[in-house]
């Protein structure tokens, strides 16, 4: 087997050492890395779902990234002339063939820096809304959830959950996207939405009370936060208020029983679609001889 070694890496021992090196260097920057992570994880409690733990498991995979590619170059490389034109031919090969590869880790660079989203973030991407619950080095993958009616038939893709419930899908989104669209961000800064309710009521109900009741329902339903959003509600018959984006649909429910439990004791009748008959031709009843019936 001696003799097949050097047809397979060389001719020399110094190809075996640079091998040798490389492996070492990996499996160290492996090492640390792993170390850094589980310390941190440990520290935080285990959770993966840790914004500081995501951000240090990022930072720490690109550094390893760096080091591992600087240490083979150097490794590999000793002649400094001889190095800059393989890191030429590489960067302009990588560049023609992973086009695409290269833009999202662009993206990836630029939503590390501009902050656009991070892990936990409730976001709209590459026409998919939810969680991002993973953001890598070339895709974000994203917990996908529901849309309104009124949303659902306007855009993709097609949607069977007509809520903000969670579809059980997880989607990836390469990072590009973000360069491609809007990137909608519901939760950073400002963690709260404006959201409506609409309740119909007939045109002879008592219109005064019916507004007093849904601001009732909004005030008590959102007093745990409303203060902390800063900001007024106003309605046409549709009250809207501020609510978290995580647990709107409680909000809504809570909003709606109390909201119908007070039209029904102040008599105000839930509108539906009715016609009323104004006017009606002249109608003549007559009376046929049961002898005439044929």
């Amino acid at each position: 087997m001696e003799w097949l070694v050097p047809k397979l890496i060389g001719t020399n021992s110094s190809v075996l050492s640079k091998l040798v090196l490389s492996v070492a260097l990996f499996a160290g920057i492996l090492a640390v890395r792993i170390a850094i992570v589980g310390a941190v994880r440990l520290a935080r409690g285990g959770s993966r779902r840790d914004r500081f733990g995501f951000w240090v498991r990022q930072g720490t995979s690109l550094g390893a990234l760096v080091l591992v590619l600087a240490g083979l170059l150097a490794i590999w490389f000793e002649d400094p002339s001889q190095m800059r034109t393989v890191v030429g031919f590489t960067t302009a090969g990588l560049a023609i063939a992973s086009q695409r590869a290269v833009t999202a880790f662009a993206g990836y660079l630029v939503i590390m820096r501009g902050k656009n989203f991070t892990v936990g973030d409730r976001i709209k991407m590459g026409g998919i809304q939810g969680d991002v619950i993973s953001l890598g080095f070339l895709q974000t993958r994203i917990l996908e959830m529901g849309q309104p009616p009124d949303v659902t038939g306007q855009e993709p893709p097609g949607m069977w959950v007509r809520s903000r419930q969670f579809t059980g899908r997880i989607v990836t989104v390469t990072n590009d996207k973000i360069f491609d669209e809007p990137v909608y961000n519901f939760t950073r800064e400002f963690p709260f939405i404006w959201e409506e309710l609409r309740i119909g009521i007939g045109f002879d109900a008592d219109h005064a009370r019916a507004e007093r009741i849904l601001l009732d329902a909004a005030a008590e339903a959102t007093r745990d936060y409303a203060s902390d959003a800063e900001t007024d509600n106003w309605l046409e018959l549709t009250v809207r208020f501020v609510a978290p984006e995580h647990g709107i649909r409680e909000v809504k429910d809570r909003m709606a029983r109390r909201i119908l439990s007070q039209l029904k004791k102040s008599d105000i009748a839930i509108a539906s679609t009715t016609f009323d008959v104004v006017g009606l031709p002249p109608l003549r009843l007559e009376r046929i001889p049961s002898g005439s019936r044929s």
